[in-house]
């Protein structure tokens, strides 16, 4: 029997663009609105817990309004063939919202809260319990939004190294390719290894990757009939 071949997706805001979150660059972006300082640093948050607990509060609410879109239910579909498994930067929850099973988060998770003295303790938030402020306390623990904020260390760094690593596809999507080290995944992919990049405004990238320089949704569908053939 052969073993299915291991497609590993690397997925930036654009793919949850089209589900109507509002992405952090564009000229309509979170970042016009915030600074990006004051909601999303490890500073900021000693400096103005409660504004940062307000700001992502309200990312959950956003989230919870929308639904995945045709680009999330066509990379869990590939599961029928593929052995797939997701890297996204997005802390939405939208992957696995679409039947995606394996996603790694490297920046964390919205509906999550984590232990303000301890990193290895997280909790699930629930659509009707979600938001949190300076005073939440949860077993004992006060707790901050468990997202790697700007200055901090992303742990699932090395383990999505290895995962690009082992692929036979590696496909990109709806990222800029500007944000480290998530940008840094393409250079550990082997050599020969299929490498297709969806976006609609593509970044410069090495000779011999695939360009569908099409939204996510189109994109994939473009992809799909690629994988195909």
């Amino acid at each position: 029997m052969t073993a299915r071949k291991k497609i590993v997706f690397s997925t930036g805001a654009g793919v949850s663009a089209e589900s109507g979150i509002t992405t952090f660059r564009d000229a309509e972006g979170l970042w016009e609105k915030h600074n990006v300082m004051d909601v999303a640093s490890h500073e900021g948050f000693l400096r103005n817990p409660a504004l940062v607990h307000s700001f992502y509060n309200a990312r959950r609410r956003d989230m919870l309004a929308t639904a995945p879109n045709d680009a999330h239910r066509a990379i869990a579909e590939l599961e029928k063939d593929y052995d797939v498994y997701v890297i996204t930067q997005n802390v939405d929850e939208l992957h696995e919202m679409a039947g995606s099973s394996q996603v790694m988060h490297l920046h964390g998770k919205l509906m999550s809260a984590r232990a303000l003295d301890d990193d290895s303790l997280t909790w699930k938030l629930t659509p009707d319990n979600y938001e949190t402020t300076p005073e939440t306390i949860i077993d004992g623990h006060h707790v901050r939004p468990d997202i790697v904020f700007f200055g901090e260390a992303v742990p699932m760094f090395e383990p999505a190294v290895e995962l690009v690593a082992q692929a036979d596809i590696f496909v990109i999507i709806g990222t800029t390719l500007s944000v480290y080290p998530a940008a840094a995944l393409l250079r550990y992919v082997k050599p020969g290894t299929p490498v297709y990049y969806i976006d609609p405004n593509p970044a410069q990238v090495p000779h011999g990757v695939t360009v569908i320089a099409q939204p996510a949704t189109t994109g994939m569908r473009t992809l799909m009939d690629m994988l195909r053939k």
